[in-house]
């Protein structure tokens, strides 16, 4: 990815937030500009997911602010958040495994008032075996195409903004790669992602900036890459 100067489009400033009364995350500052591809990785139980569910209103916010494009929405209900230009994939259950291909694509936009033909052709070409079998039930898919078929039921809105948990979470080790280099596709067309991800190296390895969390605190940040290459990140978080 360039270095190239990004304009804001998500801060989290001295974000605090977790379930009920339960705090997970503690002081968090993240940011996500413009066109950005954002990695968030660190130890289970670090606060990851919390951190991306807190974007898009699945926590309860307890201190400081979540934004996109200079606006609040922390507090704001997540069918909400979608108008703003947001959109989630969840580790699992992101698909109606009743539903085709074709109808899980559609879900991703049933309240626009026309089909966005031009979009679900783009969603086609980043993932062409959806194309291939769109009337195929979704629950009798492998799991990669399951990914697949969420991440393009969520590019269906044309989002600015791609929240990420887990996408190769479960998935055989020769689809992991297959998998980043077609979230690294959606992202050279334009729409920033903000990934937690378990293989945290090739995390870093692709992404323009990476977070380290521990214990629901920031404790390392800077460019994929640097991080990567940081013994004291490396010995601690990515075996060595």
């Amino acid at each position: 990815m360039s270095e190239r100067e990004r304009a804001p489009l998500l801060e989290l400033d001295s974000l605090d937030a977790g379930y009920g009364d339960l705090r997970i995350l503690t002081d968090i500052d993240m940011a996500v500009g413009d066109g950005e591809y954002v990695a968030i990785v660190g130890p289970n139980g670090a606060g990851k997911s919390t951190a991306m569910k807190s974007v898009f209103g699945l926590t309860t916010h307890m201190g400081g602010s979540v934004s996109f494009r200079g606006e609040p929405i922390h507090g704001a209900e997540s069918s909400d958040i979608i108008d703003y230009g947001i959109t989630y994939v969840p580790q699992s259950g992101n698909i109606f495994t009743s539903l085709t291909v074709r109808e899980n694509l559609e879900m991703g936009v049933f309240m626009a008032e026309e089909f966005p033909e031009e979009t679900i052709r783009e969603v086609f070409d980043y993932f062409p075996i959806l194309e291939e079998r769109q009337q195929q039930r979704a629950g009798t898919m492998s799991g990669g195409q399951r990914q697949m078929l969420a991440m393009g039921a969520a590019l269906m809105s044309d989002p600015d903004l791609l929240l990420l948990d887990e996408p190769s979470a479960g998935l055989a080790p020769d689809l992991v790669d297959d998998l980043f280099d077609r979230i690294d596709d959606v992202n050279d067309d334009g729409t920033a992602i903000l990934m937690v991800e378990q293989n945290a190296k090739e995390a870093l390895r692709r992404c323009d900036r990476g977070y380290v969390l521990v214990n629901g605190e920031n404790a390392y940040d800077g460019p994929g890459r640097e991080l990567l290459d940081d013994e004291e990140v490396r010995q601690r978080f990515l075996g060595g």
